[in-house]
């Protein structure tokens, strides 16, 4: 039998890590769908783009908030030429 404290110490480690785990995979979740989004509307705009260097480049994005931009970016850009330099710098 363990001590009341090791236990309480080790629910409280369980509950901690189940807690990080959630959130890391809301984020990703939140990640992923916004990349798609960004696909998505690329496609429908720009149908000659390339959608896999696109993907690729996207993917490597690790700033949500950067790739909220990326999407606002992609709808209003005139271009995929346009969305591309946005999206490089």
């Amino acid at each position: 039998m363990e001590s009341p404290v090791y236990e309480e110490v080790i629910k409280r480690w369980l509950e901690e890590g189940k807690q990080r785990g959630l959130e890391q995979g809301i984020e990703r979740g939140a990640r992923g769908a916004t990349i798609e989004n960004t696909l998505a509307v690329v496609t429908e705009r720009f149908p000659f783009a390339d959608i896999v260097t696109l993907k690729s480049r996207l993917e490597g994005i690790s700033d949500i908030d950067r790739l909220k931009q990326l999407g606002v970016a992609a709808s209003l850009a005139p271009s995929f030429e346009a969305f591309q330099y946005f999206s490089t710098s």
